[in-house]
């Protein structure tokens, strides 16, 4: 697999789980980056699980052997457009997720993702795994 690609939460969890698909996926795959969203996102769901302390270290560990892409101004900018581009259409996502698509698409990134939703953005390019 070529290219450059950005996790969505649901791919790092699923990463974290050993789901086969996904762990023969990304071991194919060079280039790896996740947005400062999704680590906002899986340290949310360590507070709230019955394992606080042990699933923040792994997510420590992880944002420790990945890239993690930060929001910026040109990203926000990004955000503004396509929020107003799918409200028009009458297709809102999450918005966490017009973050992440944000990013996708100021990195020039590839977003892997499990949500469907994303094909509402338009010309992002993203792969359901």
């Amino acid at each position: 697999m070529s290219g450059k690609y950005l996790l969505d939460t649901n791919i790092v969890i699923a990463l974290f789980a050993n789901d086969t698909v996904v762990v023969g996926k990304i071991g194919k795959v060079e280039n790896i980056f996740i947005p400062s969203v999704v680590i906002g996102e899986l340290f949310y769901g360590a507070e709230k699980s019955s394992r606080p302390e042990g699933n923040s270290e792994r997510i420590q560990r992880f944002v420790s052997d990945n890239v993690i892409l930060d929001c910026n101004a040109r990203i926000a900018q990004l955000y503004g457009k396509i929020k107003n581009s799918l409200r028009g259409k009458g297709r809102p996502i999450p918005e966490n997720d017009i973050w992440i698509a944000a990013t996708a698409f100021w990195h020039d990134l590839i977003l892997i993702s499990r949500d469907k939703h994303f094909e509402a953005v338009e010309d992002l390019r993203f792969e359901i795994w």
